[in-house]
């Protein structure tokens, strides 16, 4: 008994209604000609979404949709929508993830030079741990005239670059629309900043658009490489000495996915990315997690010293987000050892952006920037090098309180990826990986990317570039200072607990010029750099 009645039970009261209301109209319909046309469509309607039961009842994928044909696409419609949903009905100005609506909303008025300012007060709450704040100054001093910029190059660099403390960071051409790499290196090329092409390779859009460009060589060696995979040094000197390349950038790790390679199927390799890559076409095109061209901190710095003399002496340097300790301790020791120093080092951190991670890679491995910064900051100094080498941070990078912070604890200038992607137009739709941008900027769909209008987008990159600037000066000349190089990890401070403040400088302590050489006791410091061994990546036992 308890069987039959399950076709009007609520589980599948839908199907049965469908299926009844299907068959009384083709009764009618039979029964009365006259009115066949009319009843078509509602026959049309009713029928398909008895088949859908049918259909829902026999697959095997999914067990809600067995147990409650056709209403449970209801749930799948609500689930495809919920970002949505919770992004523009219930999402707090400040709690959005992975940029708050408050940031998104600065950055698209500033792209836009329209009214940034807030009205009636802070809705942080200034009591919770972990709050933090810049201090002021009773003598403020008058806004600096100068666009704040900053000098990369040692002294083995025959060609420095004068750059912006901020720049657009690493993104890829294939992660990113023609139309997208277009605006961007036009609107860099306005602003008078640089442009990092990701590890994708300096396509024809950077080079359409003649802005200043960091050419950035990941372990696919993208542009650079033999057909086996391999560095190609000849094709590398030919593209580096391009003079629109000011600075060439190994990639080591990014902070999003540290350690993790990649895979761009064979069926999308196009024959333009063929071509920019250097990968054959019908091939997978494949990024690994480790470089072929060295294997230990020795070699790298070697491969580094290459690198500059290819370049025609421009500045070289490599990005990475800091792991085992010991490792980067090690690059340090190789640097004492074999003599050659990186001009800069891109410090990324696990907050960075990608267009597709692991959740595990992306939650929960490399260490965060703000951290990663100062560990290198600190080992710098105490390996007496600090001066000569150049410290970039890229990390959820958006205001100009972010880039403040960030110089405070020792970077020398900034990256952001993320911001420059909503200047373009990004609402954070969470959908870089499906090809399916709703805005144009993370598709290789022509249909999709052709919304960006590049024109338009060329001077948003340019004012958000500029007013961004422009709000990091009001807060250097508020704090007393002249430029964001004074910042002293002193000049901020954060809540530790609801009773409690601590000044960046007691979170962030110093090591002293030479500490590592001579003999660290900061157990930051000590231990790893015991392990640490230049001949090797590993640590001695």
């Amino acid at each position: 008994m308890e069987t039959l009645l399950l076709p009007f039970s609520p589980r599948f009261i839908v199907l049965t209604i469908c299926a009844v209301i299907t068959a009384l109209l083709i009764g009618i319909a039979i029964a009365d000609r006259r009115i066949f046309d009319i009843l078509l469509v509602p026959i049309c309607i009713f029928g398909a979404l008895t088949l859908l039961g049918v259909r829902d009842l026999m697959q095997k994928s999914h067990a809600v949709l067995r147990n409650y044909p056709i209403s449970a696409h209801i749930r799948f419609l609500l689930e495809e929508i919920r970002p949505e949903m919770r992004q523009y009905f219930f999402e707090s100005e400040k709690d959005g993830m992975p940029f708050s609506r408050d940031t998104r909303a600065v950055v698209y008025q500033r792209a836009k030079m329209q009214l940034d300012k807030r009205p009636f007060g802070t809705q942080e709450d200034v009591y919770r741990e972990g709050y933090e704040w810049m201090h002021h100054s009773v003598a403020p001093k008058a806004h600096a005239e100068e666009k704040f910029r900053v000098t990369i190059g040692g002294p083995d660099c025959a060609r420095p670059y004068s750059a912006s403390v901020f720049n657009i960071s690493a993104m890829s051409f294939g992660a990113l629309s023609p139309n997208a790499v277009r605006a961007l290196n036009a609107g860099a090329r306005k602003g008078a900043f640089a442009h990092d092409t990701g590890e994708g390779g300096f396509s024809p859009y950077h080079a359409e658009m003649g802005g200043d460009v960091i050419w950035e060589i990941g372990s696919g060696y993208f542009g650079c490489r033999h057909r086996d995979g391999s560095f190609d040094p000849e094709a590398f000197a030919r593209v580096a000495s391009q003079d629109q390349i000011k600075m060439v950038e190994l990639k080591i790790s990014q902070g999003a996915k540290p350690g993790h390679g990649g895979v761009l199927p064979a069926a999308k390799v196009s024959e333009e990315i063929s071509k920019i890559r250097g990968v054959a076409m019908g091939e997978d095109c494949i990024s690994p997690a480790s470089h072929r061209a060295f294997s230990t901190p020795t070699g790298m710095m070697q491969f580094v010293a290459e690198m500059r003399r290819l370049s025609g002496g421009k500045p070289a340097g490599f990005k990475l987000c800091i792991g085992h300790p010991w490792e980067f301790l090690a690059i340090c020791k190789a640097m004492l050892e074999t003599g050659i120093y990186p001009d800069f080092i891109v410090v990324d951190g696990n907050e960075g952006g990608t267009g597709a991670a692991p959740l595990e890679f992306m939650d929960h491995l490399g260490m965060p920037m703000r951290e990663g910064v100062n560990f290198v900051h600190n080992a710098l100094i105490g390996i007496n090098a600090r001066d000569r080498i150049k410290i970039g941070a890229s990390g959820k990078i958006a205001t100009a309180f972010d880039m403040a912070r960030a110089m405070a604890i020792g970077a020398d200038w900034c990256n952001s990826a993320r911001g420059f992607m909503f200047s373009l137009g990004c609402i954070q739709s969470l959908s870089c990986h499906t090809d399916r941008c709703p805005t144009g900027v993370a598709t290789q769909d022509p249909t999709r990317a052709r919304a960006l209008y590049v024109p338009l987008k060329i001077d948003r990159v340019a004012n958000y570039h500029h007013a961004t600037l422009h709000s990091l000066t009001e807060l250097i000349a508020a704090a007393g200072l002249e430029h964001p190089q004074e910042l002293r990890p002193i000049h901020f401070s954060q809540r530790t607990s609801t009773t409690k403040v601590q000044s960046f400088a007691q979170l962030y302590p110093a090591l002293r010029p030479g500490e590592l050489l001579e003999g660290t006791e900061d157990p930051r410091f000590r231990d790893a750099w015991r392990l640490a061994q230049a001949a090797s990546f590993q640590p001695l036992p």
